[in-house]
């Protein structure tokens, strides 16, 4: 089993693999997601773990993905950290996709999570759909989800978020993890992943292989931008004068990993073959330091800058 770096998780305590999973590509077609056969779930989860990841993201939104962890590899949970979401709408409070942030739906979908992926307590649950600190203090649904960590069914309170709400979501003092977009082609959350994690929160880095898009700009598409604009910051930038014999895919992972305030990034594949290619990337650990300097700079001319 390889090695994979690891790094601790902030305040929580938890030794992290620096390359997650994010499970939301096993969701099937029904929620939006590529078709993906029990068989193959299967496979590649299980590849997950003997790859020697050992963070795992998923959410009652991601369709069959919670339903499929826990039948295909509950039987490990000792090998692994398991992060799901909640004030997703589950059924009596909402429709599928739809977010609602009161105490009742909170509960009801931490509980339906525990059950759905077969085991007693998830390590952390992050509020997904970027709310509000009003909203999530209107209907007492923070409260709630602090009353599941007393209870030993949630250890540890994330947030799934981004600008502007992030500085409220710090302020608050709450959260023992965010998980926060961020890639070459996406820097805007480049300083307040550090503001995060200097006062005391882990990092966990949605969007770290800018979704594959690098491989294939045509016929892959990354829902925080729209049309082009990935592939012209990548041209604008002359990223590919850079690569020194990598590929797009590897200089894009490794440009995340080299973030110094990342804990984890969390990839999603449905592919053993890809899997294995970010695991040997992440291997290698962050770009070399005059790399990424000379690639900031570049993203800074092409106007990719962060807030």
């Amino acid at each position: 089993m390889p090695d994979l770096p690891r790094t601790t998780l902030g305040r929580t305590g938890l030794e992290v693999t620096t390359l997650g999973f994010g499970a939301m590509e096993l969701r099937g077609p029904a929620r939006g997601g590529p078709e993906v056969t029990d068989d193959e779930a299967q496979q590649v989860l299980n590849a997950v773990l003997d790859g020697g990841i050992n963070f795992i993201d998923t959410s009652p939104d991601y369709g069959l993905s919670e339903e499929r962890i826990g039948r295909f590899i509950a039987h490990r949970r000792g090998e692994y950290y398991l992060a799901s979401k909640c004030g997703c709408a589950v059924e009596g409070f909402g429709s599928p996709g739809e977010h609602v942030y009161t105490a009742a739906n909170v509960r009801a979908g931490v509980e339906q999570s525990l059950r759905r992926m077969n085991t007693d307590y998830l390590d952390v649950v992050q509020f997904h759909g970027n709310p509000t600190r009003e909203q999530l203090e209107r209907d007492g649904a923070v409260a709630e989800l602090q009353k599941l960590q007393a209870e030993g069914k949630v250890r540890f309170l994330g947030m799934s978020g981004t600008l502007p709400e992030l500085h409220d979501h710090i302020a608050m003092g709450v959260f023992d993890e965010f998980q926060i977009p961020y890639s070459a082609i996406q820097r805007d959350h480049e300083r307040i992943i550090v503001e995060a994690s200097q006062a005391g929160a882990g990092i966990a880095i949605r969007g770290g292989a800018a979704r594959g898009m690098p491989t294939d700009w045509e016929h892959r598409s990354y829902y925080m931008m729209s049309g082009s604009v990935p592939r012209d910051r990548w041209e604008q930038a002359k990223l590919d004068e850079l690569l020194d014999g990598m590929s797009r895919i590897e200089f894009t992972l490794r440009f995340t990993l080299s973030h110094p305030d990342l804990d984890t990034t969390i990839v999603g594949t449905k592919d053993v073959g890809h899997l294995q290619g970010n695991i040997d990337f992440a291997m290698k650990g962050p770009l070399p330091a005059d790399v990424v300097a000379e690639a900031k700079r570049r993203l800074d001319a092409a106007g990719v800058k962060p807030e």
